[in-house]
């Protein structure tokens, strides 16, 4: 090899040696500007979720509360309640947009929000849905509002299990146990469903509904023959909810200032306030991530349908008994 071909190669690995390292610096780069947006984003989140501190501080003002997603009475929504029940806040505006969720969680949201109550005019504000356990939560304030076709009602309890016994019958599998009495984890999906054990389900499930029919009944003043006409699970779009008096009006945030102002004489010149549940690491996942992501960009629409996906995710892992609206498909999914 001459002298000229040594010079050549030694040109070559040269120019793929900076190739390299240009990438790779592209690539740390981009790396950094991505952990500064992320952090700038955060820091965005964290200053817009004001703290109670902030709040409270000789500021009175209205507060906006958002109640959405999967119901289950967790711990940071319920620290947000009492915090605001505390704080200098005048009056809540709870804007709810939630399919429902689990039977006890939505109970705790429901008591917390009467206690806020207590203290301070609240009125809700239905978005897209507030159905089953949703539903209780608004139940929780002194006036509901909601738009012409929001959906709301669903009055009802389920209790749903998968059951694969003929699946094992198929493959030819069974599954033996040792149990203290015949109802003891019944049903476990992996045997049908003895008549006992669906009566025990059934009392479960009657139990609760009555609850919840008592709820609504109390809450907005129903005789007992207009229970029944909103008692049978179905949901309702506003303009249907308004006459059978599951709601108080068709509106927005405007008619929930109107009522705030002229009937609990709230001063029409409070600034809103919005307060938020703290991003926690939990919320860190990749759906929850996905979804701020889109929204920050700008595409809502994208951020909904990743939270709708997120959201189903979710149900798949609840257990007990459930106060939630879904709609299946055709084939059962």
């Amino acid at each position: 090899m001459t002298a000229s071909d040594d010079l050549a190669s030694y040109l070559i690995d040269r120019r793929r040696l900076r190739e390299k390292l240009t990438f790779w610096r592209a690539c740390v780069v981009v790396f950094v500007l991505a952990g500064l947006g992320f952090a700038g984003w955060q820091m965005r989140d964290e200053k817009s979720s004001a703290s109670p501190a902030q709040i409270s501080a000789n500021n009175p003002h209205i507060a906006r509360l958002n109640i959405s997603g999967l119901i289950t009475g967790d711990k940071d929504t319920i620290t947000l309640i009492q915090d605001v029940t505390k704080s200098q806040a005048k009056a809540v505006i709870l804007m709810i947009a939630s399919p429902g969720g689990t039977t006890t969680g939505s109970e705790r949201l429901y008591k917390e929000l009467r206690t806020l109550a207590a203290k301070k005019p609240v009125v809700t504000i239905v978005g897209d849905m507030a159905a089953s356990g949703a539903y209780i939560a608004a139940l929780g304030s002194d006036h509901i509002l909601a738009s012409g076709n929001s959906l709301v009602g669903s009055i009802g309890v389920l209790f749903q299990y998968p059951n694969f016994s003929r699946l094992l019958d198929f493959i030819g599998v069974s599954v033996e146990e040792v149990k203290s009495s015949p109802l003891k984890a019944a049903p476990n999906g992996l045997e049908p469903t003895s008549p006992e054990a669906r009566a025990a389900l059934a009392a479960l499930v009657s139990d609760s509904f009555n609850w919840f029919k008592s709820l609504v009944q109390e809450r907005r003043n129903l005789t007992e023959a207009e229970l029944n006409l909103v008692a049978d699970g179905r949901v309702f779009t506003g303009r249907q909810a308004l006459p059978l008096k599951l709601i108080d009006g068709i509106g927005e945030e405007k008619e929930a200032l109107d009522w705030l102002h002229e009937s609990r004489k709230i001063a029409a010149d409070l600034p809103i306030r919005d307060w938020k549940v703290k991003k926690s690491t939990g919320r860190l996942s990749y759906f929850g991530f996905s979804a701020d992501l889109a929204r920050l960009l700008g595409y809502e629409g994208a951020a909904q349908s990743i939270e709708k996906i997120d959201l189903s995710s979710h149900q798949a892992a609840l257990d007990g008994l459930l106060v939630i609206w879904q709609v299946r498909s055709a084939n059962g999914s």
